[in-house]
């Protein structure tokens, strides 16, 4: 096993040094990826974006048609724009038995272990596939996810179960909350500052979305579902920025608000868009347009994202388990690309290597210890093939 994870580590750096931020292009990461499976006989097809510059790779080995078993994780990696690294984050240094880099544990360390684990793999597969799925800008809505179950959904074919890699420390994840993000534009009317009633200003409406959003925030805790496992264990909203005006004198003609819901139930966002609606249809829109009929409010999705849903019935959870030894499995407050598999039938879970708690932070790491265990979980599978 010394071997393996020694050729894990060595294929974990190469991967490191693709800066597959979601802002630029994935292409180049996916085609190694593509090589390395197609070497150990895996048939890749590498499915582009309509843009070109994004794709997904979907690599089977074993027999055609449904069934079978997907190995799952993302090639894109946030930013490390202004983050205080200590090291290149694009070139993975190791202290201490810690592999550090941006993407180590979230999620290359799974990519990693997975492609070196393949040519074993590959020897065990017999009656039912193999797949390995590579997507592309999870990160900013799993967009890659999303375009992938449309491509299965359209040819009809749907795997029986599906391990999301992502970093759990080997933990058996079998519940996460749905991520749901949107950027709310208002649109106003400019004037000078002291002549407040001649304009409408798009900060202050947005200020008084922002508050209600805070009022729906607290209110969502008295919907907390009875014995909800989740921590919390209500449906959350968190407002990540409010941008607007440019000088103390001028009326803001425009300003913006991002913000996100993690609903623990999928009624939970309908309560808060359908409430939205209203305040701005009957409060905020009213008072605007008696100034300038021309003022507007409009809510962009960013991404609606399932939850994965703990199920009494999970194949995969229970198969993860076994292979793992844990006696039990939890949730996580994180959100994965696992609920859109979920969506179309497919058992899934949630078990891989490293800590949430490294994700996206300066000098992110990943440990050998953790790359071991996934390592030997999928070794494990290979017996069950």
């Amino acid at each position: 096993m010394s071997g393996l994870l020694d050729r894990t580590v060595r294929t974990l750096g190469e991967l490191v040094a693709y800066p597959t931020v979601s802002a630029q292009s994935n292409l180049d990461i996916i085609a190694y990826l593509a090589d390395r499976l197609d070497a150990v006989g895996a048939r890749c097809e590498v499915l582009q974006d309509a843009g070109g510059l994004k794709a997904n790779l979907f690599a089977t080995i074993g027999p055609e048609g449904d069934g079978g078993l997907m190995l799952c994780g993302h090639s894109d990696v946030v930013p490390v724009d202004d983050q205080p690294w200590t090291s290149d984050p694009f070139e993975m240094m190791e202290r201490g038995g810690r592999l550090f880099g941006r993407g180590t544990c979230d999620m290359k360390g799974f990519i990693a272990a997975c492609i070196e684990a393949a040519p074993m793999l590959a020897e065990r597969v017999r009656d039912r596939p193999l797949h390995f799925v590579f997507t592309h800008d999870e990160e900013i809505g799993c967009l890659g996810a999303q375009a992938l179950v449309d491509v299965l959904k359209a040819r009809d074919l749907r795997p029986a179960l599906a391990i999301i890699g992502e970093p759990t420390e080997m933990r058996v994840i079998e519940g996460h909350k749905g991520c749901y993000e949107y950027h709310t534009e208002f649109t106003g009317l400019e004037g000078h500052g002291s002549a407040p009633d001649l304009g409408v200003n798009a900060v202050e409406y947005a200020a008084r979305y922002v508050a209600r959003l805070v009022e729906l925030k607290d209110s969502l805790k008295e919907r907390t579902p009875p014995g909800s496992r989740f921590d919390p264990p209500w449906t959350t909203i968190n407002v990540g920025a409010l941008v607007g005006g440019f000088a103390p004198n001028v009326i803001a003609a425009r300003a913006g608000v991002e913000w996100e819901m993690r609903p623990v139930v999928t009624g939970d966002a309908e309560f808060v868009k359908t409430d939205l609606d209203w305040f701005c249809a009957e409060v905020l829109l009213p008072a605007m347009r008696a100034v300038d009929p021309a003022a507007a409010i409009r809510t962009e999705t960013l991404g609606e994202v399932p939850g994965l849903e703990p199920m009494e019935r999970n194949a995969a959870r229970d198969l993860v388990c076994e292979l793992t030894g844990a006696n039990g499995t939890d949730l996580v407050p994180f959100g994965t690309e696992a609920g859109l598999f979920q969506s179309m039938g497919i058992d899934t879970v949630v078990c891989g290597p490293g800590s949430i708690a490294q994700a996206h932070k300066a000098d992110e790491f990943v440990s050998r210890d953790q790359l071991s265990m996934c390592l030997a979980m999928l070794d494990r599978l290979g017996e069950r093939l």
